[in-house]
């Protein structure tokens, strides 16, 4: 899973997995799913981002993860 925020646009892109996406679907003004072939859910778009959650906080709690990277995580 990977997050990629824009922040000229202001949106968060929440990329599920490494599948490609065939369809999206908007579920609610501003937030669009991405599916793949078969309906799955591969990725979320949050546009106006800012204004929908706290970005200046980052929290996981009990995730399998193997490893937490990114420019802020290899800076520590």
């Amino acid at each position: 899973m990977k997050l990629h925020y824009d922040q000229e646009t202001d949106s968060l892109y929440i990329d599920l997995n490494s599948r490609p996406s065939a369809d999206s679907r908007e579920i609610q003004e501003g937030v669009v799913i991405d599916v793949d072939a078969k309906g799955k859910i591969v990725g979320i778009d949050i546009q106006h981002a800012s204004e929908v959650m706290d970005l200046a906080t980052f929290e996981a709690d009990s995730l399998p993860a193997a490893a937490l990277r990114g420019p802020r995580a290899s800076a520590q």
